[in-house]
């Protein structure tokens, strides 16, 4: 998994096997950033999921909360991709 960081976001896009694997993916991934109080902004088509992190309370830039989610995301995404 790889992200980028370009307009104070870090993004990135994955595509699964289909649309469960990719919903599977949303599902845990919405469980890890509950727990972390810090949420993604996300698009999802069927087998297809992007991903976008800021912190809103920072203006909408880039912090440290965002980095240790885009970890946990990738460590999360490696039983998928």
């Amino acid at each position: 998994m790889t992200w980028k960081e370009a307009n104070n976001e870090l993004v990135t896009q994955l595509k699964f096997k289909d649309f469960k694997e990719a919903f599977a993916f949303m599902a845990e991934v919405a469980l890890i950033a509950e727990k972390m109080n810090h949420h993604p902004t996300w698009i999802n088509t069927y087998n297809k999921v992007e991903i976008r992190l800021s912190t809103h309370d920072a203006g909408n830039t880039v912090t440290e909360k965002d980095r240790k989610l885009a970890n946990s995301i990738t460590e999360a995404g490696q039983k998928y991709l």
